[in-house]
């Protein structure tokens, strides 16, 4: 117990305070960024060769090659926005797995569904606001600050990183106790992906028309409880768009 709590207080010790970009909302970080960074890009490569060896990664090279290039200014204005994800090791890749819709784990590792982007049959405009919430999620640090408020939920005993990420994939009562936390960053990578794609040069219109596509889906990962209702989405984005006065 004691150690328990000498671990604890340690890591008190060393929480960050930090401000989501653009809103300014305060979060208090546990982890440092690069030990999250590490432990995200070991579950992103074990997810990609899994998917290489079951001949599911980028296999649409079409729609590689159209991430690959939306994504590069969208990676250029979070790195104005945020300067330490200059030294993320960004990646991009594509799955024709149906279970992914689109992720960006901490440290900039991107993987994108062919079957949710053909299904929803977007444009480039609209691929770019997909990818624009999903690197919002990494620029607000969402991953780091859900794995410190994890630790901070549970209280004692202090754990390793690796067993709260273990914790929070197998314990739904720990889920359903940040299910708040969430749809709070949800809403959050929608307004900040707004705001992304906007300053790469995309129209309002492309915003608008993505969350309208959402909106008229078929249910999906992007469009399931844990998101904001899709007509608070559609409004926000219209919101938006009379913002930027396109």
């Amino acid at each position: 117990m004691r150690t328990a709590c000498a671990t604890l207080l340690l890591l008190l010790a060393c929480t960050v305070q930090a401000q989501v970009p653009e809103s300014g909302r305060a979060q208090e970080l546990l982890y440092s960024a690069a030990e999250v960074d590490a432990g995200m890009e070991d579950r992103y490569i074990d997810r990609t060769v899994d998917l290489a060896a079951a001949g599911k990664l980028d296999e649409d090279r079409a729609l590689l090659a159209r991430l690959r290039y939306i994504s590069a200014e969208l990676i250029r204005v979070a790195i104005d926005l945020k300067p330490e994800t200059a030294q993320w090791q960004w990646e991009v890749h594509t799955t024709s797995d149906t279970e992914v819709d689109a992720i960006c784990m901490a440290g900039g590792k991107i993987l994108v569904g062919s079957a949710f982007v053909h299904q929803l049959a977007l444009t480039d405009g609209e691929l770019a606001m997909l990818l624009a919430h999903e690197v919002a999620h990494a620029v607000a640090e969402h991953h780091r600050e859900t794995f410190s408020e994890a630790m901070l939920v549970n209280r004692l005993p202090a754990v390793p990183l690796d067993v709260v990420m273990a914790r929070l994939d197998s314990d739904l009562s720990l889920q359903i106790r940040l299910s708040k936390l969430s749809s709070l960053q949800e809403s959050e990578a929608d307004h900040l992906g707004m705001v992304l794609a906007h300053r790469a040069g995309w129209s309002a219109e492309d915003i608008v028309s993505f969350y309208r596509k959402l909106a008229e889906g078929e249910s999906s990962a992007l469009i399931s409880s844990a998101y904001p209702a899709n007509a608070s989405r559609l409004s926000m984005a219209r919101g938006m768009a009379r913002l930027f006065g396109d």
